[in-house]
């Protein structure tokens, strides 16, 4: 029967241990979790900043539910952009310093709409190899051809750009790496993406509110200018502590995905207290420099407290520390044995990352304390 073969497939996974368990919350999003009746000290949430819960957020969804009600009923382009959502988008330009921004659902929707949008047959992406998946699916609705560049690896992406013979060209990149924490040569992108005549299209999940002066992401972090080839994509849902996407870049561009980014017109518009409560946040990440400054102290006390250790650290300098374990059951064996101490950080195993590299994913966030964080570097040091 046609379900055999999914139960096959379900008990393969569970024997080479990359079968995905999913655990419920019980408690707000926060360093410390309620998960069946537990109390474990989380570092698996991608609130850098420790906005997710914060009274300020929650008092201004509370006033736009009010103001707005819940749904948008509709398309942006139907009925669905309310005035909340064109304040937020202006707020975001404004933040970014780009001419102009565009909300999404999602930073994967975002991603799915941008590429196909700018490139489609007969022209060519350049991908990092390490890209995100929503990165990896974009190329492929795109239907364009997939040239994919050793991890940061410049030399390489300027023999791809200079064989190419394609029309359009377009290099896309995460701008910090989901999984190993590290950031791209976004300098030396846009060199080559000027040269080439090339879209540049940087994917900020993990550096907007983070990186930069204010927070102002990945691009403000190098001092990049805002090149017309630019399109920056940072989500809603980590640092600025809510949810949804934004593309920002040239007014041209972003009108143009206005009318072409499928993902942006086939959808329900995002709720409008959602735009509400992110409109707060952004007035939060502008003026939240101590925010990230204990963020960055805690990545050196982590850092610090694992170094004489057998522990493998990658060299991210970013609130995603990657500790290295390789087998996948051991990493589930480590993972296992600190949540039975009462900490929760996630195994991480192909195909999120390669095979052989299996690994725990450890996530800082501002809202972490150094009591916390020296709970879990001693009992890695144990079990290590």
């Amino acid at each position: 029967m046609i379900w055999d073969e999914l139960q096959s497939a379900l008990d393969a996974l569970q024997r080479d241990g990359l079968k995905r368990n999913r655990r419920t919350l019980e408690s707000p999003c926060g360093p410390v979790a309620q998960v069946a009746g537990r109390t474990l000290i989380s570092f698996c949430s991608n609130d850098y900043l420790g906005l997710a819960n914060d009274p300020a957020l929650v008092a201004a969804a509370c006033a736009g539910a009010r103001t707005w009600g819940v749904g948008s009923g509709a398309s942006h382009l139907v009925s669905g952009h309310f005035a909340a959502h064109a304040t937020l988008e202006e707020k975001l330009a404004a933040f970014t310093g780009f001419a102009r921004a565009l909300l999404f659902s999602t930073g994967y929707m975002a991603n799915l709409g941008i590429v196909p949008a700018l490139v489609g047959r007969g022209d060519a992406v350049f991908a990092d190899r390490l890209n995100h998946a929503s990165l990896i699916d974009a190329v492929q609705l795109a239907r364009a051809d997939s040239h994919r560049y050793p991890h940061g690896d410049l030399a390489a992406l300027e023999q791809l750009l200079a064989a190419s013979p394609a029309r359009r060209k377009l290099i896309l990149s995460d701008a910090v790496f989901s999984m190993d924490g590290d950031l791209a040569p976004l300098p030396g992108l846009l060199a080559l993406a000027e040269r080439f005549d090339a879209w540049l299209v940087i994917d900020d999940a993990h550096g907007f509110g983070v990186l930069g002066p204010q927070g102002r992401g990945s691009l403000a972090h190098f001092h990049l200018p805002h090149s017309r080839r630019l399109v920056y994509m940072g989500t809603l849902g980590k640092a600025a502590g809510a949810a949804g996407a934004f593309v920002a870049g040239d007014e041209t561009v972003i009108e143009w995905l206005a009318q072409r980014a499928r993902t942006y017109i086939f959808t329900t518009a995002g709720s409008p207290l959602i735009a509400c409560a992110l409109a707060a946040s952004l007035d939060l990440i502008t003026h939240g420099d101590a925010r990230r400054q204990h963020l960055m102290q805690l990545i050196a006390q982590l850092r610090d407290g694992l170094a004489a250790t057998r522990w493998r650290l990658l060299p991210s300098p970013t609130a995603i520390q990657p500790v290295i374990i390789g087998d996948n059951h051991e990493a589930l064996r480590i993972a296992g044995a600190l949540y039975e101490r009462g900490l929760w950080v996630p195994a991480i195993r192909p195909p999120t990352v390669p095979k052989g590299t299996a690994r725990l994913r450890v996530s800082l966030t501002a809202a972490h304390s150094e009591a916390q964080l020296a709970l879990l570097v001693d009992a890695l040091r144990e079990l290590a």
